[in-house]
């Protein structure tokens, strides 16, 4: 039985030396990627880790504090062009631009956050909604942001110039690690995040707002918190995603990437954190990598473009992705709400079990 007997048990990282070294097998493996990898594969890697920090993030505030958003796309989008647009305008250092981008779009999600203290379910919702798709569109009419044209992020120089220190990663493999460097710490930040005393009111938000408030927390701060912090971890991910892809344009922020970002977290797992990384990573591989070429998967590939072939348009063989990550969530609906880590649960308990 798993009894927890002293306060530190209940707040320790590592709960065994099983996940000690599990976790240090995981770590050496990610590191050692750039030796057997191709720069394809490493950038496909970097973009996972990318949308696992924002689905980490985004985990915080629906999973765990259980407020809703459709808007995250527009915090994704502030962390980018700001963090581009500090390094090329002010001559700001990559990290401290990153930071201030993070925080300009924790600032947004505060501002954001003050409605969900009145507002609840769809109406909360179309809040949301409306704020990402208006600073999408608010980004495509200003010249300052580069309009429809979009920007073009600058050499990656994670130095400090004004010293003299530079430090440019032209590479692929560089741009991995430095996004590896960040998953881990935004990773293990969430964390300990959902273990102090702000976590565990997120929590009690989550399972009744009126008992929480009755206990004594302040549903003001916690709220406004919950959606400051997840749009913190959305405008880190915004910031790498810009060096990552290179450039970007309002449209790359629209509300399917909002909606990519909900998905990601319902199939990993409402409320989890290793839910949040699986369903990120298996989102992206499927819509970048898996189904991104829909004609070239093997059989179904096949099948798929005959059938467009003969009632459909060829043109329209790359919608088939989004078709098949809604596929996807409406199988974890069905057969495993919990899901990927429900399902890892499952299994756990079942070979901790077995044969009986």
């Amino acid at each position: 039985m798993d009894m927890k007997r002293a306060y530190y048990e209940d707040i320790e990282l590592f709960k065994s030396g099983t996940i000690v070294f599990w976790t240090i097998v995981l770590l050496a493996v990610l590191g050692t990627f750039p030796l057997y990898l191709s720069n394809y594969y490493l950038y496909l890697f970097s973009l996972m880790m990318v949308y696992v920090i924002v689905a980490v993030g985004l985990n915080i505030l629906v999973g765990s504090t259980g407020q809703i958003s459709l808007g995250h796309a527009g915090f994704f989008a502030i962390g980018a062009y700001a963090t581009v647009l500090l390094m090329t305008k002010l001559q700001v250092p990559f990290f401290a631009a990153v930071l201030a981008a993070a925080f300009i779009a924790a600032f947004f999600g505060f501002i954001l956050g003050l409605p969900a203290l009145r507002l609840e379910g769809p109406y909360l919702t179309i809040a949301t909604l409306a704020f990402g798709l208006a600073i999408m569109h608010i980004i495509g009419h200003t010249n300052f942001f580069g309009g429809r044209q979009g920007l073009v992020a600058p050499p990656l120089d994670i130095g400090v110039s004004q010293l003299g220190w530079r430090w440019i990663l032209d590479s692929m493999v560089g741009k991995y690690y430095l996004v590896l460097f960040f998953t881990i710490v935004m990773v293990l930040g969430a964390i300990n995040i959902l273990k102090t005393r702000a976590g565990r009111a997120f929590v009690a938000i989550r399972d009744s707002d009126i008992a929480a408030e009755v206990i004594g927390i302040n549903l003001t701060i916690y709220k406004t918190l919950a959606f400051a912090t997840s749009a913190f971890y959305a405008g880190i991910g915004g910031g790498l995603f810009a060096f990552v892809l290179g450039f970007f344009d309002p449209f790359t922020f629209n509300l399917i990437l909002s909606i990519i970002f909900i998905v990601m977290i319902v199939v990993g797992g409402l409320g989890s954190v290793m839910g949040s990384i699986t369903g990120a990573m298996l989102i992206t591989y499927m819509m970048y990598d898996l189904f991104k070429n829909i004609a070239e998967v093997p059989v179904v590939g096949t099948l798929l473009l005959k059938f467009s072939q003969q009632w459909m348009t060829v043109t329209g063989m790359d919608n088939f992705n989004y078709i098949a990550v809604g596929l996807v969530m409406i199988g974890i609906m069905l057969f495993e709400p919990l899901g990927i880590f429900g399902g890892w649960i499952r299994v756990k308990k079942y070979w901790k079990t077995w044969p009986f």
